[in-house]
């Protein structure tokens, strides 16, 4: 697997940046990013899936309907996600999240995402890979 994730700096909100081989993977990468900002993914046992639809008429867009989908999952839930899996279908995305039902004493959630914003908003192609990125609410 090439692809990765990681935080960005930005003020008192939390920026998240996926990286993959496709805008697919990216995306996916994005969506464990944001979890990290919660949780640690390898305490979230991913035991139960969530199947997610979105719309949008462009990929940064995408991006920020795809993870705002995954706050409402986990907010009216009460899950935690730990793998993602997306799929794009023209104007739609088709995604799925595996993880399980809180549990504060071993998951230890750090803060609470309200969504993702249109702040640092990047959708793109560069040297062969692919970058989605946003800055998240906390």
């Amino acid at each position: 697997m090439s692809g990765h994730w990681e935080h960005f700096a930005h003020g008192a909100d939390i920026g998240v940046r996926g990286v993959g081989a496709t805008r697919e993977e990216a995306f996916e990468q994005a969506a464990l990013a944001m979890m990290a900002v919660v949780v640690d993914p390898h305490a979230v046992r991913p035991t139960e899936r969530v199947d997610v639809e979105c719309e949008a008429s462009d990929d940064e867009l995408f991006l920020a309907e795809w993870l705002n989908s995954l706050v409402y999952e986990t907010s009216s839930r009460h899950m935690l996600f730990s793998r993602f899996s997306v799929r794009f279908e023209g104007p739609r995305l088709h995604g799925a999240a595996w993880g399980e039902p809180v549990d504060r004493e071993r998951h230890r959630p750090a803060v609470e995402v309200k969504g993702a914003t249109y702040t640092a908003l990047r959708v793109t192609s560069e040297g062969g890979k692919w970058l989605a990125q946003t800055v998240v609410d906390v």
